[in-house]
């Protein structure tokens, strides 16, 4: 009874968010000058730094937007022309999944190869074709991470590619995903 009561109090909850987020969303675009004049209203008159970090704000969340849309629609592009010349089944939506799972680093590109090697299975079996599939599919997971984001993002965070691929590597080392794992079953929260 406790569980079907927490539960029930979540769903609620979801319900709520479901609803007021949109809401808050809808005001917030329409209502954005009268909201950043009450905002200005508040902030002292003589805000020449606030202003310069706000405009640089701007310019690094646009940047990175901008770089993320990018990065979705070569990795769905190249995905598609892999999948095409394999003749895997699905090829457009598999692409489409497949670019849309950059959006979540790491989780996205595993939640994908699910589908993708599903629909290679089945369509192949365990034929040298299935395989070629999954080699392609890792070598653009890999390209991404390692080569297309770098270069994607340099100009995001004003840094040279090598700067980003040297740290990511170095960095990924020392935080390997694998430690990160064994260190949260052993210190569940």
């Amino acid at each position: 009874m406790k569980g079907s009561l927490a539960s029930l109090v979540s769903l609620a909850t979801v319900g709520i968010y479901l609803i007021l987020v949109p809401l808050l969303i809808f005001f917030l675009l329409k209502d954005k000058e009268e909201m950043l004049g009450m905002l200005g209203g508040i902030l002292p008159q003589n805000r020449n730094l606030a202003d310069q970090v706000w405009h640089e704000m701007n310019e690094q969340i646009s940047n990175y937007i901008r770089g993320k849309v990018l990065e979705i629609l070569i990795v769905g592009l190249v995905s598609y022309i892999t999948f095409y010349i394999l003749d895997l089944r699905y090829s457009a939506l598999l692409a489409v999944a497949v670019g849309l799972s950059v959006l979540i680093p790491y989780i996205g590109a595993a939640a994908v190869t699910i589908p993708v090697a599903i629909v290679g299975l089945f369509q192949w079996g365990l034929s040298p074709q299935f395989y070629y599939l999954l080699v392609a599919y890792g070598i653009i997971q890999a390209l991404d991470g390692n080569v297309l984001v770098p270069i994607l993002f340099s100009e995001a965070v004003n840094l040279h590619p090598v700067a980003i691929i040297v740290s990511v590597l170095v960095f990924g080392g020392l935080w390997d995903s694998g430690d990160l794992l064994r260190y949260s079953a052993r210190n569940p929260s």
